[in-house]
Formats: structure tokens, C-alpha cells, sequence
């Protein structure tokens, strides 16, 4: 999907029998996948894991209805566990395998994969491997030296550790969602794009790669405990320690500066007829970002008054200040506005929507957005690609999203080196296939 060259990829030869399931273990894979890494994805056709390939395996244009775009928003054709909107991108540069594991003959199929992988990845329930039959001893027994990443809810230890928990709960528990939303308002009215998800995976990503170079120089593996729920609480340290420090409890405050930069905040900009709210996000960082952004906005007596050419001036009548910046803002186009402001050295953005941002052409300019080509489960369309490029590796989207089982075919007979004969009973048995089970799918 690149015009670039491709030499090697970083991680190329590096192999993961991928467990993991909704984002947070999905993207910690996807950053190696990215990279070079032969990522499998181990699915089985006969359990559906909530929040991983869909919201249902079934799709209904009522039940879509009733969810947010992201989530509800498939393509009315196809199978919704290969076109979720919310999920589709973590399978990039992924393979898909799929075996009913909880079967000896299964177990034995996986195993074997585990024998020629490096790394070993799961965010499972806590226990689900053990339950397989699969712990970290068996692991080592059949790959002594692989690389072993749990990414539990709460962590294996601990008064939670057989806590079950997707974002809106890790978050809870690590203190994020106390923080986050307007001035007083109560944490049911949070978004629900849970950030430490992708801090999880950015988290994941960087131990399994430590990982590998520490094998790489002793030759051993090491099994990695990464806990959700600390990843989350390291997002906002400072409020942790100024309860600590100071006995003081952090609240929410909106769009406003952690650090008492006053303005900072978001500012509704002209709109025309039948379009949705146009906002340009505005910073002052300093004092002389202020003197600019009086003097753009024609030194107006207001911000001439008392001592706002401080900081501490400012951040005392701040209510004061963002009332007047909206004024001026609600009758300047945001997109001129913001190339003014930057001009003058003003910190400022557009606050885009996803379909603003899709046709922005700074992001089209720096291969933020790759194509992705049409399939039988959904359209063309602009996909986002690793945000990463090497100067000398073709990092990209090489493959497009796993669909269920797309690659059984090769990687039950030229990697697992199965016959014919046996890969047809593994079919007819219900190992191999590109659907969910009837069980699954409401048909039994």
C-alpha cells in the first residue's frame, strides 16, 4: 500500500502466538505487527470474546442503532466480527488461525504454534489460560525460551487479581475517570474512549520488545506481568502525588491547563448554516503567546485592565477571559483562524471530527491515513496506518485486517506442515473455518 522501498523489517523473524483480545491487548501486538512481526492471532470459532472482533457477531440495524458510530457503524453487507469500525484496525498486518483450543487435539495444534513462536501474548481472563491447560510452565516446556506477556485486568496479585474489567472499570479503580470531564460534572457523563487502553498496548509493546533484546543477549525468555490498571494510575501522576505531597484531591476541569497556562481551552468558531459546531482549541503558554493573542485580536480595552499580562492575573478572572476570547472566536472562520494564530505564535488547532480528519491534508500528506482496499465485508476506504515510518523499512499496512481464519489455509499446512488428510477432519471437526459457530451465530 506504499510506494517506499521495503528492506528488512525491524522485526522481521520475530513470531507471536497472539491471544489478546479488545484493545488494550490487541494494540500492544499490533505496534510488533507493524513493525515486521508475524503476528498470529489464535481465535476460536466457538467462543465469542466481548469487545474483540465486535459488539455481537450479529449486527442488526436496530441493535447498530442503539450504539455509538464507532462501535455500531458496520457496513450494512458482510460479517460484522471483519468490518467493526471500532476493532477492524488492531487486526493490520495480522494473520488469523482459528482452532477450538478446549479440544486435545486443538491444544496440541496450538502448542505447536507456540513451539515455532517468540513471544507468547494474552489479556485473557485471569486464569483462562491455566484453565487450557497452557500456563507458563507448559509454555516454557515447549518453548524454553519464549517471551511471555500477561496483561490481567488488576494484575496476578493481589486483592483484585481475579477481577475481570474492560476500560470504563480500569480506569475507575486507577483514578482517571475522577479527572477527566467539565468543571462539577459527575464521571457518568465521561466519553467512553478509554485511554489506557492504547497506553496498555504502547506499554505491551515496549516489555515485549525489552523482552526480546534481553533473550537476545543471555538467550532466555522472561514472563512479563503488565497490569492494566497500573498503566492507567501512571497516566496522572501528578494528582496521585499532590494528594500525597499536599492532601489535596485533583477534580475535573474541562479544557483547562493542569498547568495554570490561562487561556487554554476550546472556543466555538463561525459555523455555517446546516453544519455541525466548528471549535479551535487555544493555548497561551506564556506571556508573550498572551501579548500576541490581544494584539491579533486588536488589543481590546478588556485585556489592556490590571495585571493580565500575567499569569497569576489571568488565572484569576479566567471565566472572565474565556467568555471574551469566545466572543471574538464565534465570528472568525476556525480553519483561518487557526493558520492566523499560528502565524503570529499563538499555540492553536482545529478541534476536527473524524470526517474532518479524513480529509485534512496535513494527516493525507504524512501517510496518516493508508487506502484499504475493498473486500466482501466492506468498501474501500481510508484506514489509518502506523504512525511510524523508518528510513529505510516499508512499515505500513502490508496486510490488510485479519479476517476470521483467513490464513488457515497456510498456516495449518506450509507453517504447521499438515497434510491434506489431516487439515480436511480438522475442517470437517470445526477447527478450521471462517465463521463463528451456529452455537455463536443463534442457529443451533
Amino acid at each position: 500500500m506504499s510506494n517506499l522501498s521495503s528492506d528488512m523489517l525491524p522485526l522481521e523473524n520475530i513470531r507471536i502466538c497472539d491471544f489478546t483480545i479488545v484493545w488494550a491487548g490487541q494494540s500492544s501486538t499490533m505496534y510488533l505487527a507493524d513493525l515486521g512481526a508475524d503476528c498470529i492471532r489464535v481465535e476460536n470459532p466457538y467462543i465469542w470474546n466481548p469487545a474483540t472482533r465486535a459488539s455481537a457477531p450479529i449486527m442488526t440495524p436496530e441493535f447498530s442503532a442503539l450504539l455509538p458510530p464507532w462501535m455500531g457503524g458496520h457496513p450494512p453487507n458482510g460479517r460484522a466480527w471483519n468490518n467493526s469500525p471500532a476493532f477492524i484496525h488492531v487486526f493490520r498486518n495480522k494473520k488469523s488461525i482459528t482452532v477450538d483450543s478446549r479440544r486435545p487435539e486443538g491444544l496440541e495444534i496450538v502448542k505447536n504454534l507456540i513451539r515455532i513462536s517468540d513471544v507468547v501474548a494474552e489479556n485473557l481472563a485471569t486464569g483462562t489460560l491455566e484453565k487450557l491447560g497452557l500456563d507458563d510452565k507448559v509454555i516454557k516446556s515447549v518453548r524454553p525460551d519464549a517471551v511471555i506477556l500477561h496483561i490481567p485486568a488488576y494484575g496476578r496479585t493481589g486483592a483484585y487479581r481475579k477481577g475481570r474489567g474492560y476500560g470504563a472499570h480500569i480506569d475507575s479503580v486507577a483514578g482517571s475517570s475522577m479527572l477527566r470531564g467539565y468543571p462539577d460534572s459527575a464521571p457518568s457523563t465521561n466519553t467512553q474512549i478509554f485511554a489506557g487502553d492504547f497506553f496498555v498496548g504502547m506499554h505491551g509493546a515496549i516489555a515485549m520488545l525489552a523482552a526480546l533484546r534481553y533473550r537476545n543477549h543471555t538467550g532466555e525468555g522472561q514472563v512479563i506481568e503488565l497490569a492494566q490498571a497500573e498503566c492507567s494510575a501512571s497516566m496522572f501522576p501528578q494528582s496521585a502525588l499532590d494528594a500525597a505531597w499536599n492532601n489535596r484531591e485533583s477534580t475535573t476541569i474541562g479544557n483547562r491547563s493542569i498547568e495554570g497556562f490561562v487561556p487554554n481551552g476550546v472556543f466555538l468558531t463561525r459555523t455555517k448554516a446546516n453544519e455541525d459546531d466548528r471549535w479551535i482549541a487555544i493555548s497561551c503558554r506564556s506571556n508573550s503567546e498572551w501579548e500576541s493573542l490581544v494584539n491579533y485580536m486588536g488589543a481590546p480595552e478588556w485585556a489592556r485592565k490590571g495585571d493580565l499580562n500575567l499569569k497569576e492575573g489571568r488565572a484569576e478572572v479566567q471565566e472572565m477571559i474565556e467568555e471574551k476570547i469566545s466572543d471574538f472566536t464565534i465570528t472568525r472562520d476556525r480553519d483561518e483562524l487557526f493558520r492566523d494564530l499560528q502565524q503570529v505564535g499563538v499555540t492553536a488547532g482545529p478541534v476536527l471530527s473524524a470526517s474532518d480528519a479524513v480529509d485534512d491534508e496535513h494527516l493525507l500528506q504524512s501517510r496518516a491515513w493508508q487506502n484499504l482496499p475493498a473486500s466482501e465485508d466492506y468498501p474501500e476506504a481510508l484506514f489509518p496506518g502506523p504512525p511510524f515510518h523508518f528510513s529505510r523499512s516499508n512499515v505500513s499496512i502490508r496486510k490488510v485486517p485479519a479476517a476470521l481464519g483467513v490464513d488457515n489455509d497456510y498456516l495449518y499446512k506450509e507453517l504447521l506442515g499438515l497434510d491434506d488428510e489431516i487439515v480436511a477432519q480438522l475442517k470437517s471437526d470445526g477447527h478450521i473455518t471462517e465463521s463463528f459457530s451456529k452455537e455463536i451465530l443463534g442457529e443451533s
